[in-house]
């Protein structure tokens, strides 16, 4: 990647903006330690995918696409926090609404390109429909949502002329698209996947192609392509939490690569990102199943409702905050048994009461809702 060359500063009347090089080409790699960051990639990758195999995923899908689309928003400066993305509207505070209709919207962009990808390869139609379902109805919606800009942005500053950093002029993107999409699709192409992801994220993130949401649609590719190059057969592996968590140097890292042409500074953050996101993702799943099993023992001692907790315990897997109504609903029984029924799962430690008021209560199923707040930071 010696020869790489990220791109030039072009005079666009009283400003420049920087257009990046073409990234369809052949790469060589001679940085050992970027080969050896691969590796271990590679390596924890494969471990962490083997849980698609041996646990039931689609309980547990709904939490991590949840964290993923708070974390993601968190770094645009959205505040919602795991357990109010699982809130419903009406119990979310006025003054935090916009920022849990954005986490949603996430949501569904992730589900709806997961869903795509089985019609779609990965392509600017596939980017564009993602971006699309983003910004349906939040605070982007007049920003052309699933449609690549038609006038100069920029990113930092007040002003065009105090900018961080000016993305390429709007009538290059769709051939800068192109080109990325070719270059994710050849397989041909010698460069490992995990770099040519790394390179897309970075490609992306540089040609900047929407007036909003670049940041949150740039990080949802990056799972996209492992699911679409069959290196993770779910979606099951985020690097928001990690970009979160250090979140100067991913700017930084990102700059670097476009002021001096360092790639390979580049590659080493995003690889140490997905070992240990990998790392914590098994760690997640670990802790998923001890949880799992000292709650079939707890259950397994109350003996006779079991099986109505079971099916509550179940549905919180994917839904891990309930009122007395939805219990009623899953266990197909009268309110009475409903509340007994979160009366026992209270006794048992398995559920906590959050709102403190004497109607509308919610109750948070804690332990699982633990296992999935944030990690350590592998850079202090």
């Amino acid at each position: 990647m010696h020869q790489f060359q990220a791109g030039n500063y072009v005079q666009q009347g009283y400003y420049k903006s920087f257009q990046p090089g073409f990234i369809n080409r052949n790469w060589a790699i001679a940085d050992m330690q970027v080969l050896q960051l691969l590796s271990q990639a590679d390596r924890q990758l494969g471990r962490l995918d083997m849980y698609s195999e041996y646990v039931n995923i689609e309980l547990f899908i709904r939490m991590h696409i949840a964290k993923e689309a708070t974390q993601s928003s968190k770094i645009e400066g959205t505040q919602t926090n795991i357990e109010e993305a699982f809130l419903p509207k009406e119990e979310v505070d006025n003054e935090k609404r916009n920022d849990w209709e954005e986490v949603q919207n996430y949501i569904a962009a992730m589900n709806e390109a997961v869903k795509l990808l089985h019609a779609l390869p990965f392509s600017s139609r596939l980017i564009r429909q993602t971006h699309r379902v983003l910004l349906q109805g939040v605070r982007g919606k007049h920003k052309q949502p699933g449609d690549y800009r038609r006038s100069q942005n920029w990113i930092g500053g007040a002003t065009i002329n105090d900018a961080v950093f000016v993305p390429p002029a709007q009538h290059t993107i769709d051939e800068l698209m192109g080109d990325l999409e070719k270059f994710a699709n050849d397989e041909l192409n010698p460069l490992p996947d995990l770099l040519k992801i790394a390179l897309i994220h970075y490609q992306f993130e540089t040609i900047h192609p929407f007036l909003d949401g670049n940041g949150r649609v740039g990080r949802l590719l990056i799972t996209l392509y492992l699911v679409s190059k069959g290196i993770l057969k779910q979606p099951i592996l985020y690097l928001s939490d990690f970009f979160e968590r250090n979140r100067m140097l991913y700017y930084d890292n990102l700059m670097r690569a476009r002021t001096h042409s360092d790639i390979n500074q580049w590659f080493k953050f995003f690889l140490t990102g997905i070992i240990e996101t990998a790392k914590n993702g098994v760690a997640t799943f670990d802790g998923i199943l001890q949880l799992q099993k000292a709650i079939d023992q707890k259950l397994k001692d109350v003996g006779v409702r079991s099986g109505d907790a079971h099916k509550v315990v179940n549905y919180m897997y994917a839904q891990p905050i309930v009122n007395a109504q939805t219990v009623g609903i899953v266990i197909g029984k009268q309110p009475k048994a409903a509340y007994k029924m979160i009366e026992l799962l209270e006794e048992l430690k398995i559920v906590k009461e959050i709102t403190g008021g004497q109607r509308g209560k919610l109750y948070a199923f804690e332990g699982y809702l633990q296992l999935f707040e944030s990690h350590k930071n592998p850079y202090g």
